[in-house]
């Protein structure tokens, strides 16, 4: 079954330009294309795509506010921002909203589409530059030792690397290590540190 993707964005040519690139990715389908917030959430509910990429910057309704109303609607869907700017207040509002990954509208097209497979998968797909930020404000929280003492040293390396906005690919070849086994090993660090998302798990990587 293809991944299912709706897409809210109020660029004409830049959300037709997603949608080429999903409808001809073997294993996506666009379901839906919205250019407000306002017209995604009366659509969604219907749509009941399993991905949404979402503009920050929208007339009306921003996205952050769009992804808070819609998360109650459809608790399940995922959401992935993508914006031009990658200030750490809008970075953190959007993924407190539920936002689950958060990418810069520049994204090559083959990570974009790897980036919706990530989060079909649990993860929370960022852009390097996204990532990094979100690790110097985690460096700035008060410390918590022992938060990562029971990982393994493999599974430092992962998480590591995930704090350095890798993707899972990029951990694989980085590592040596098989696709599958860098899930088998993320799938245990969020167990390990009881946490869900990758944010969570760099926030107590950071803080040990």
């Amino acid at each position: 079954m293809p991944i299912t993707v709706s897409i809210v964005e109020d660029n004409d040519q830049l959300r037709g330009t997603l949608a080429r690139v999903i409808s001809r990715a073997a294993g996506f389908q666009c379901v839906g294309q919205y250019g407000t917030a306002e017209a995604a959430l009366e659509a969604l509910p219907k749509d009941q795509p399993q991905v949404v990429l979402m503009d920050i910057n929208l007339p009306g309704m921003n996205g952050v506010e769009c992804v808070r109303r819609l998360k109650p609607l459809l608790p399940e869907i995922q959401v992935i921002m993508l914006t031009v700017y990658e200030d750490t207040e809008n970075i953190f509002n959007a993924l407190a909203a539920g936002a689950a990954g958060y990418l810069l509208k520049r994204t090559k097209s083959a990570e974009l589409l790897e980036a919706i497979q990530e989060v079909r998968r649990g993860g929370s797909p960022m852009t390097t530059h996204i990532a990094r930020k979100v690790t110097q404000s985690f460096l700035k929280a008060s410390p918590s030792p022992q938060a990562t003492d029971n990982l393994s040293e493999r599974e430092q390396q992962v998480l590591d690397c995930l704090s350095q906005g890798f993707l899972y690919k990029e951990i694989s070849e980085k590592l040596g290590i098989s696709y599958e086994t860098v899930h088998t090993y993320i799938r245990r660090i969020y167990e390990k540190l009881q946490v869900r998302t990758r944010t969570e798990a760099v926030a107590k990587f950071l803080k040990r």
